[in-house]
């Protein structure tokens, strides 16, 4: 059983693993809020729907609550890190920790009737009901890996630098200060109902049984202590679900690099960005292929243009020459596991310590979202494009990766964890 947060970017690297574990004769069934009912039976997988809030009076669009929060909390994005903490951070976790309260009966419901070998989670909190339900149970974290904490590692949400130390205690000190009521809350509900305490600083446990995440090696934090058996990097975890992919005709045959441009479906909804990036774009020397997301009908396209609300991301990549991203954690994993290079225009959460990361490890340029200046976009496709050294990085990086197979391992990795009840 399958239980990703109520996004596209969790949903679909455990789609990745549940296809290779489908394909190995394993029964793969998906817990999704009532928003995303029928896109995973629509892959062939098997749902089970739960709420995270009260029904709403009108029919919502998958993931239709995060996109409404993240559209209303736009004007905070263009705040440093520091103050998104109590502002964007905070208010984030709470909603999440609600929905873990409110669905904690439910999700009980589920586990109970199903009576899974094992539970697979792809969350930021706990949700108690693992830990009451006496079945096995695996995390992912799909995120950057800064949120497996560490002291010699940079803070988490900071897009602070990895050499530079001056500024992670005050980081931490304003975390501690947004976060420390809320946590001792959560603290005190997740032991209510059977599970263990919260780790200092976290709104998740880490499993007894298995646990997963996904970062490439080449930009993988160093850490003095390993992090322990149960912990494994699968580097990339990358579907083979998409369907194919074909540049429209108006772009196809040209001979101008071939640029990616996609925010991720929660930040794509800042229409106001959207807008402003395709117009600092229209006249530049390059083809471009826009994922428009959940706002599509609000912006047009330039004529160098071509794009959908949603474009079937790993059919795209191989076919692109450069990737202009938000810094979510998917499409950083999936673009280093094609090859491309990155222009990166972080947003909200990890996506600062993923632009950071790629950065100051050279796959990468970073560029201040909001406040940078139209050439300053323009000057870094140049840079990337133009770096041969770096195109031979990724190009080996590359067939590391898709040699490594990363959905395969996790799916060993599942079936090992996972113990027949019978």
């Amino acid at each position: 059983m399958f239980f990703p947060e109520g996004a596209f970017g969790p949903t679909n690297n455990c789609v990745g693993i549940g296809d290779v574990l489908r394909g190995r004769g394993h029964r793969v069934v998906f817990i999704v809020e009532e928003s995303f009912a029928g896109t995973l039976e629509a892959q062939g997988f098997e749902e089970r729907t739960m709420r995270l809030t009260p029904p709403p009076e009108t029919e919502e669009a998958p993931g239709q609550f995060w996109k409404d929060f993240i559209r209303d909390t736009a004007p905070v994005f263009r705040r440093p890190t520091i103050e998104q903490l109590g502002e964007f951070i905070a208010p984030t976790f709470q909603a999440l920790i609600d929905g873990a309260k409110y669905v904690d009966v439910r999700l009980t419901e589920i586990i109970g009737e199903l009576e899974p070998d094992l539970v697979v989670e792809d969350n930021v909190v706990s949700f108690p009901a693992l830990f009451a339900s006496g079945r096995p149970w695996a995390r992912i974290d799909s995120c950057n890996p800064l949120e497996i904490k560490n002291p010699d590692l940079p803070p988490v949400f900071s897009g602070l630098p990895s050499e530079d130390r001056s500024g992670w205690a005050e980081f931490w000190d304003a975390y501690r200060a947004a976060h420390d009521v809320m946590h001792a809350d959560f603290d005190e509900f997740c032991r209510e109902r059977g599970a263990s305490p919260l780790p200092r600083d976290d709104f998740i446990h880490a499993s007894p049984t298995l646990n997963l995440y996904l970062y490439p090696e080449e930009v993988d934090y160093p850490r003095r202590a390993p992090l322990g058996p149960t912990w494994h990097n699968l580097e990339a975890s990358v579907r083979a679900t998409d369907p194919d992919w074909r540049l429209p005709e108006e772009l196809a045959g040209g001979d101008e690099p071939l640029v990616y441009l996609s925010l991720g479906s929660l930040g794509s909804a800042d229409v106001e960005l959207m807008r402003t990036l395709v117009a600092e774009l229209a006249e530049a020397p390059y083809r471009f292929i826009v994922s428009k997301g959940p706002q599509a009908s609000e912006f047009d396209l330039a004529p160098n243009m071509v794009g959908a609300e949603f474009l079937p991301q790993t059919s795209v990549l191989p076919q692109v020459d450069l990737v202009i991203t938000h810094g979510g954690n998917n499409t950083v994993t999936e673009s280093l596991f094609f090859g491309k290079p990155m222009v990166l225009l972080p947003i909200f959460w990890d996506q600062h310590d993923n632009a950071q990361r790629l950065d100051e490890t050279g796959f990468g340029l970073r560029v201040d979202t909001y406040a940078h200046d139209p050439a300053d976009l323009l000057t870094a496709i140049a840079r990337l494009l133009e770096d041969g050294a770096l195109a031979d990085r990724l190009a080996q990086t590359s067939r590391r990766l898709q040699s490594a197979r990363g959905t395969e391992l996790a799916a060993t990795l599942i079936e090992r964890a996972a113990r027949p009840t019978g």
